[in-house]
C-alpha cells in the first residue's frame, strides 16, 4: 500500500536500532495531490523543514478526521 499523508499529519520515523530515538515531525507541504511522497517535513526535534523521501521505516499518523483535500486550501499543490 502507497504511503499518504495530508498537511498537518505526522511523519514518524523508528529504527530498527536499539538505542536510537525515534524522530517525527509534521508534514508542513505536499509535492502531489494524492498525498504521495516527498513531503515538506518541520522536525520536533530542531524545528527546521526538509524535504523527505520516507523510507520502510516511517509511517504517516493523521490527528485530524478524514477529509477530502478540497476542503483544505492548504492541501492544495502549487
Amino acid at each position: 500500500m502507497a504511503m499518504r499523508a495530508r498537511v498537518g499529519d505526522q511523519l514518524i520515523v523508528r529504527t530498527p536500532s536499539d538505542g536510537v530515538a525515534r524522530r517525527d515531525g509534521e508534514i508542513v507541504g505536499l509535492h502531489h495531490a494524492d498525498g504521495t511522497p516527498p513531503y515538506d517535513v518541520r522536525w520536533s526535534d530542531t524545528g527546521r523543514v526538509s524535504l523527505v523521501f520516507p523510507g520502510p521505516d516511517a509511517h504517516v499518523h493523521s490527528l485530524r478526521p478524514a477529509r477530502g483535500p478540497e476542503e483544505d486550501p492548504r492541501e492544495r499543490v502549487p
